[in-house]
Parts: C-alpha cells; structure tokens; sequence
C-alpha cells in the first residue's frame, strides 16, 4: 500500500469518528487531526486497531482505533463480557475485579470498565482508588471473581495506559481463552458497547482486601529472628510516584522493619511522574533520587517499585561502599538463593519443591536449583506462564518462587503475577538473614557466584516506533532466523532454539529436534561453546525489539570480582558488536 492509499484508508476510519457514537471531545480531536497539515499524527493514530492481544492492550492515550481510550477499552470490556457470559453460562453469579494504576486516566478507564462489566449484568468489584497490580490478581482470588481487570501500563513512559485481562486463578489469560478473547473483542464495534453501567452491580473494596493480602504476605517470611535483631536496617524505599507508596511501607513495617526512609518527592502519586523521564526502576536515572537519600542518610539497602508494584528496583553497596544498582537477574537469583537455602536450613525441603523462571533469565539459577536437589522449570517471558506452571503443579507440589530478569519476582500462590509489594519485604528479610551471618548483599552475591559459576547478563532494547518500525523488528527476526550467526564473542555457536519453530538445532551435529512447549513464540536463543546464551525477542507491549546477553566466568576469589566483571563485560561487547547493536 502506497502513502496515498494509506493516507485515504485511514482519513475514512478517522471520519467514521466524527459520528454521534463518540463524544464531543474525541470528535474535536479527530477533527484537529483530520485538518492538520502534517498527517502524520493521523496515520499513527488510526492506521490499525490497538491489537487486544494475549496479555489485554497497551498504546498511546488519545483519540484513534490505534489509541488508548474509552472506546478502545470499552470495546475490550464488551468483548471480554460477552466471553465471560459464554464461557461460565451455567454459574448463576459472574464476578469480576477491577483495579488500576496512577496514571492519567487510569482511574477513568477503570469506571469505565466497570460500568460495561455491570451493563452486561456482571457484578463488579471495583478498587476505591489505586493499589498495585498484584493485590488484583489476589482480589479476584480472595473473592471468588471469574475475571479481572486491571488499567495500567506498567513502567511505560507517561504518555502509555494499558488494559490487562486475567482469569479466575488470577494469572493473566494463556490459551484456549486468549485467542477466545481477542475473536470476540474483534467482532466489537462502537454502538455494541454498553457504556451505561448498572451502580447497584458495583460494589467498592479497598481496606477489606488490603488487609488479608498484607497478612498473606507476612506469613512468607522465613527469618522472622533476624528481623527482630536487625529491625533498624536503614532502608531507602521509593514508589517512583506510584501505587507502592502505601502498602510496600506498611508491609515492611508487618516484617518488622522499623527505619524505612522515604523519598518524600516521589511519595507524590501522579501520572506525570514529574521527578523521572521514565518510571522504570530497571533504569539507573530512575534511581538517582533514592541513591542520593541513602547516601545522605548512609542506607545499606536501597529500593524500589514501578508505578503498579509489579516490578522492583534494588540498590546495594560495593566494597568501596559505592551504591550500585543490581539488575532483574541478580534481584531473581538472590531472592531464589535465599528461598531455597533459608528453607533447607529450617529443615522444609521434601525433594517435592521447585522453582520458576523465564527462559531469557540466567542459567545461574538452575545451577544453584540443581545443587539444592530443587526441580526448575523453564518458561516463557511474563509471569502468565509462570502461573501456568504453578497451575500446573498446584496439588502435586510446593513452590518456592519464580521470576525473570526484566524485575519481576513472585513468591507466592495466593496472587498469580509479579509482585513487588512481596518481593521487596523479602528482600529486606534476605538481607537481614546475610547480615546475621555477617555478609552485606555483595558479599552475598559474591558468595554465590563463588559457589555456582559466574554469569554477568546485559539486556539491550532496540527501539523503532510506528508502522514503520513495527515492520523493521519483523525484518530483523527474519533475518536472524535466515542467517544465524556463526559465533559470537569468539566463541562458536553450538546450540540454536526457535521457539516460533519449536525446534532445538545441533549445530555441530546438524541435526534439529522439536522441542516441549505449551505454545509458539518468537523467540529465537544462541548458545556457544564457552557457556554464552544470547536470546532475541521481539516485545509484546512495546515498540522494540529485545537482546539479551548472558557470559560466563569464574569467580575465584572476592577479591576477583572488579576484574571478573572486566573480563564480561569485555565479552559481551564482542557479542554485541558480531549481532551489530
């Protein structure tokens, strides 16, 4: 399609959005586009639909089908609705949850969501104000819901809201229902949408969920002696504007924790996050603030929580007592290693335990999993598929704990996605547990890489934004598949997976075999001779294409550790400069 058909298809769409079935102010800002000079902003806003894909919507806010807005979240809603009534037809009672983020027009996409659920005679219980991610997914568990929603868009920059849709075990959907899902939301169209909301099928919760959820968390807690004698753990925590400023103080309070600074700035909730370019806790300049209060106040844990409290930031402090961000793979590893050895040491283990993690996240993991006889599961990226194993195995075995490198943990199975709110309380009892045995985080991080092999992981995000670059990440993926690399860092490639293939090629051998997964994604993993593991994937919420780069080494001593990270460091700029980013 050439710029001139483009330009005619969507300027059509765009009209249809004139029509009394839109507000006035949608119809005045398609209105402004539609004479605009410049199209560009036309284009982008209308050129396809905003995809309801298999983890719900995340775009732009504003007016357009490719935008998040009343009608783009209504008709998800409707979609959703119309399944919900299908697939639980002989229950006389469908519940839903529903919950949202911080951001600008979170809390009305909420509303709105609420009142299509209760126009289609479903009973709704809908969070008084904001509340993290998590405590969602446990509502529709506590309650008894069929369904949940919850509007946020994570730690997208502030222009992005998003919509994610979870079942009944309170996991994001996963097959045979997604694929059901997305059919119906696509047969929606505008006058389907049943905007007029039934208040008496709306009912409010907040404190009555709060409460038991904080307990639930507590009752994780393994070292509860170490926290008596190490109360006073000076911990810097920010919610980077977001919906952990309530319940991540508190829940570490319930643990016991009795010095938790704050960062009084970004304790202010706003969708503007005005203090961070991004609120993304994984990036080092959303940490500046919180580093700068521990160094004013000599903190010996610094973290944080994204805008939902899905995701957590970690800072500690070197041997030069420089504070240093820990990254997604390190936050994962530590908290395993604690859950795994914390419980061997209280006598817990079985033989009947096991653990989670995504298959983008360190090997390193499964070497400590191995050497504590513990089972591990590998699963695709998001924790849906960590839910999916933990349902998996909910009667035949007990979990410990799973997560993935992009900062997201999960502890427990009363709530089936990441979760900040028990991650950091964890986190801040592991590091009261190594301090009784005289370790900081570093010695204790040392003290594992000492033990199970050295690992040091880069992510790199290529990002290429609109049709455009939606269209180049497609051609990126096919030429990876077309045209593998050899080696990579120096060393040569032995093993490639495909996981859009399902296929696990010997590269030596030349021989492939198909490989035991629930579905297909695109994903594609490399696998030298020397232990280095290179996984490419394109994003599923946002307009990139991810790299992920994980090299081995051998840690022999403390002492090593500056240089051993030299050593990896030096490497994984060789496998970044043989894939050409």
């Amino acid at each position: 399609m050439d710029n001139e058909q483009l330009l005619q298809q969507v300027t059509a769409k765009a009209q249809a959005w004139l029509g009394e079935g839109y507000d006035a102010e949608t119809r005045a800002e398609v209105k402004r586009m539609l004479e605009a000079d410049d199209k560009t902003e036309l284009i982008e806003s209308f050129y396809k639909d905003l995809e309801f894909g298999t983890g719900g919507l995340r775009g732009i806010m504003g007016a357009g089908s490719n935008r998040m807005n009343i009608y783009t979240v209504g008709a998800a809603t409707q979609g959703l609705a119309n399944y919900l009534k299908e697939a639980f037809k002989d229950l006389p009672e469908i519940k839903v949850a529903v919950g949202h983020d911080v951001r600008n027009n979170s809390r009305r996409f909420a509303e709105v969501v609420a009142d299509v659920f209760s126009a289609n005679g479903i009973t709704v219980y809908l969070f008084d104000s904001f509340r993290p991610t998590p405590e969602l997914s446990y509502a529709i568990r506590h309650l008894g819901c069929q369904s949940g929603v919850n509007i946020t868009a994570s730690h997208n920059p502030k222009e992005y809201n998003g919509y994610k849709a979870y079942w009944e075990d309170g996991a994001q959907i996963i097959a045979p229902h997604d694929v059901n899902i997305i059919d119906h939301v696509n047969k929606i169209k505008a006058e389907d949408i049943k905007f007029q909301g039934d208040k008496s099928r709306i009912h409010i919760i907040g404190r009555d969920i709060d409460e038991p959820y904080l307990a639930a968390i507590k009752g994780l807690s393994l070292s509860p002696d170490c926290i008596k004698k190490h109360a006073d753990l000076k911990i810097v925590y920010t919610p980077i504007h977001g919906t952990g400023v309530n319940l991540i103080p508190e829940s570490l309070a319930n643990y016991g924790f009795t010095n938790i600074i704050h960062v009084p700035e970004q304790d202010v909730t706003s969708g503007d996050f005005p203090t961070v370019e991004s609120p993304n806790p994984e990036n080092p300049p959303a940490m500046a603030m919180a580093i700068a209060k521990a160094k004013e106040v000599g903190a010996d844990l610094v973290m944080a929580s994204d805008p939902d409290a899905d995701r957590i930031g970690c800072v500690m402090r070197d041997a030069k007592g420089e504070y240093v961000l820990i990254n997604g793979n390190q936050i994962v590893m530590i908290l395993l290693n604690y859950l795994m050895t914390r419980n061997a040491e209280l006598g817990r283990l079985t033989g009947n335990e096991y653990i989670v993690k995504t298959i983008v996240t360190t090997e390193t993991i499964k070497a400590i999993a191995d050497a504590n006889k513990i089972k591990m599961f590998d699963c695709y990226t998001g924790f849906k598929w960590i839910a999916a194993v933990i349902r998996d195995h909910e009667n035949s075995a007990r979990y410990l704990g799973g997560g993935e490198e992009s900062y997201g943990f999960l502890a427990e199975t009363f709530a089936r996605d990441k979760d900040a709110v028990s991650a950091i309380s964890l986190m801040a009892e592991a590091a009261a547990w190594a301090k009784e045995k005289g370790m900081d985080f570093m010695a204790m991080l040392q003290d594992i890489y000492m033990k199970y092999g050295f690992s040091r992981e880069k992510g790199i995000s290529v990002v290429r934004t609109g049709k455009s670059g939606a269209e180049e990440i497609q051609k990126m993926m096919r030429d990876f598949r077309a045209n593998p690399p050899k080696s990579l860092g120096g060393s040569k490639i032995v093993t490639i997976k495909d996981y859009d293939a399902l296929t696990v090629t010997d590269v030596v051998a030349g021989k492939s075999a198909p490989m035991d997964m629930p579905t297909t994604s695109n994903v594609l993993q490399y696998f030298t001779e020397d232990g280095t593991k290179v996984s490419v994937r394109p994003s599923g919420t946002e307009p990139k294409i991810k790299f992920y780069i994980e090299v081995k080494g051998t840690l022999a001593s403390k002492e090593d550790y500056d240089a051993c990270i030299d050593r990896a460091e030096a490497k994984i700029k060789a496998v970044m400069a043989d894939l050409n980013i």
